[in-house]
């Protein structure tokens, strides 16, 4: 088993849509960015688990979890036209961008925010606070899993 974090915009589907979803569940789409792409395709399995973070929102933060429930599959909405993920070059015979199922596991209590990540020690080596690191999907380690589980009161 994997961990990883995963940004969403939460005017756009936060953790709440998530819970509300058929089955908690819903598809990880619309991530065009080709290392996040790698690793939806080739590395998140099934019972992998997720950090859910809301960025582009003040304050940014991790919302809760959920569990990976269909490793990679082309991303379908590449396909469509009408979808604001279209692309012209990713055809069925030739997906170029690939998605996860995830299924809803907790919403924290409370935010954990961005301001608060950056003063644990033991976090400094995330991605995620890393500059530069814009990444939609990003590897965490147990040790920063469990920190933040701890930092949210769970």
């Amino acid at each position: 088993m994997a961990y990883w974090l995963m940004k969403s915009e939460p005017d756009e589907f936060g953790i709440e849509d998530l819970y509300r979803s058929p089955q908690q569940t819903a598809p990880w789409d619309g991530v065009r960015n080709y290392q996040a792409r790698n690793m939806l395709r080739d590395q998140m399995q099934e019972g992998d688990l997720v950090l859910f973070y809301h960025s582009s929102c003040k304050p940014p933060g991790v919302a809760g979890t959920a569990r990976v429930v269909r490793a990679g599959y082309p991303d379908s909405s590449a396909w469509d036209p009408e979808s604001p993920y279209f692309d012209p070059k990713s055809t069925p015979d030739n997906p170029r961008w690939y998605r996860v199922d995830v299924q809803w596991c907790s919403t924290f209590p409370r935010l954990v925010p961005l301001d608060r990540l950056r003063e644990v020690p033991a976090l400094a080596g995330m991605p995620l606070l890393q500059k530069g690191n814009r990444l939609s999907v990003m590897p965490v380690t147990e040790e920063e899993w469990q920190t933040i589980l701890g930092l949210a009161g769970v």
